[in-house]
């Protein structure tokens, strides 16, 4: 049996009515926009809400409060993940989602713009032409590290205003032992199955590299 949203209901108990609409607004959005523009692999489309959504609130899982005013940058979004899930739970918060392929940044906007986000810029531009600054810069297994840290390095604040420093939380799958020490960088593992008990998030993890 495939989750519906009430697998985010109940991980995060604590929505508010608007929160809770614009997540079960997701199954009808983005099963639409991706018959006209593919974003997320057809067989996954029914998993949407396990695969993706809460996938993408495993950030969220573990930093579990922002500030308000905290600026977040969303590299290779795709079809809006993870930013568009962390910019419903976090409303408070100011996200830029970017991706190299315009037809996805497409969409992004479409699901923002359908369930009323506010809080979410999406801009067809590779990482590495931003001059921009964030607290965080979130992603979702893009690439390898070591070929990631060069598009951001310069595009975090110096000033830290949240529960933990500013740097990078990214959703990495498997066994991460070999990419980490390439990379070279002081890091947090956190395993999303202390989190989540699906088997899905058996080998799921946030990799959190202050900076």
């Amino acid at each position: 049996m495939n989750p519906t949203v009430d697998i985010i209901y109940s991980y995060f108990p604590n929505l508010t009515a608007t929160q809770k609409e614009q997540f079960a607004q997701l199954a009808e959005v983005y099963p639409f926009w991706n018959d006209q523009i593919n974003v997320v692999s057809r067989k996954d489309m029914d998993s949407l809400f396990l695969k993706h959504v809460l996938h993408s609130l495993g950030i969220a899982a573990y930093v579990r409060e922002l500030t308000a005013g905290t600026r977040i940058l969303d590299i290779g979004t795709g079809g809006g993940f993870p930013g568009i899930p962390l910019a419903i739970l976090f409303p408070h918060v100011q996200f830029h989602l970017v991706d190299s392929i315009g037809k996805k940044i497409k969409v992004v906007r479409e699901v923002a713009e359908a369930i009323g986000l506010k809080n979410v810029e999406a801009d067809h531009i590779r990482a590495e032409q931003l001059d921009n600054q964030y607290d965080f810069v979130v992603s979702r297994a893009v690439t390898r590290l070591k070929d990631f840290l060069p598009w951001v390095r310069n595009k975090i604040y110096a000033k830290d205003k949240n529960g933990i420093p500013n740097g990078i939380l990214y959703l990495k799958g498997g066994d991460l032992k070999e990419e980490i020490k390439e990379a070279k960088v002081n890091y947090d593992l956190i395993a999303l199955s202390d989190y989540f008990k699906e088997d899905f998030f058996d080998t799921k993890y946030v990799l959190y590299i202050p900076m």
